[in-house]
Parts: structure tokens; sequence; C-alpha cells
């Protein structure tokens, strides 16, 4: 399964993750509707998306089981999905999102196996790692995991 590392020192901020990320799933440039946002915190920039937990707790919440694993990654099933936003209010890192255009629950579902958002990233900050190369240490804490290994 891939997975995405972010090396947040890069981050320019550019916002071009989420461009390419909403134009890839919803065929428009809409921040609103992309699964990757470039958040700031004390000058420095950084992107952040579903981590894909593994003891997820938006899928240990969800009253319908909508969420579920799909080929290693999380999935929203949308006729289960009864838009209670229970997950978004427990993902540690806002990972889920409520696409209120489409009505429905978005979050990264790791473009298939071929992330748009380290594909187009102009500084490379995003990077593609197979499961089996990332430290257990960096899948456990979102500081860990956005910062350089030890």
């Amino acid at each position: 399964m891939p997975y995405l590392i972010v090396h947040e020192e890069g981050c320019i901020g550019c916002h071009t993750c989420e461009m390419v990320c909403s134009l890839s799933h919803e065929g428009v440039i809409n921040p609103d509707l992309s699964r990757i946002h470039v958040l700031g915190y004390k000058g420095e920039k950084f992107p952040v998306m579903c981590l894909q937990c593994e003891d997820a707790p938006c899928e240990l919440v969800c009253p319908m089981e909508a969420i579920h694993m799909q080929n290693g990654v999380r999935m929203v099933d949308d006729e289960k999905c009864i838009r209670c936003k229970m997950c978004t209010l427990v993902c540690p890192v806002g990972g889920v999102l409520y696409d209120y255009i489409n009505n429905k629950m978005i979050r990264c579902d790791l473009c298939g196996g071929d992330p748009q958002c380290a594909k187009y990233c102009p500084m490379n900050v995003i990077e593609v790692v197979q499961d089996e190369k990332v430290p257990e240490a960096r899948k456990r804490g979102v500081r860990v995991l956005y910062g350089e290994a030890d």
C-alpha cells in the first residue's frame, strides 16, 4: 500500500496539492473539495490529509459502519453514510471532511495508488512510500509523521 509522508520544512504554501486534488477528484479547482489542505503554524506551512490511521477513530465512531478498509485505504461508503459528521469530530488531524456541495464525506483515497498531490508538488514535499518502508513511529504521531525521521 502506498503511504504519504510530508516533509514540512520544504512546503512553500503554494496550494498546488489542494488544486490538483480537487481537480482530479471533482473536476474543478476548489480547495473546499480537496482532500488535502495546507495549514500554517508559526510561519511554517504544511499539507495535512488523512493519515490512514491504524486504529482509525473515524471508523470506530461511525454508527453506520460506512467507513471501511478497501485495498489498503479507508473509504466512505456513500450509500451507508448518513452524514452525521461524527468522523469529522474525532479525526485528530481533520482528515475527514464534509463536501457541502455534493453532500458527502470525503477523505484521502491515495488516488488509487498514484497520489496526485505528491506527483505535482513543485517542492517534492509530499513523498509516496510503500507501507513496509514507513517506520512504525512515523505512523503513530502527527508531529513525527510530518517531520524528518531521527
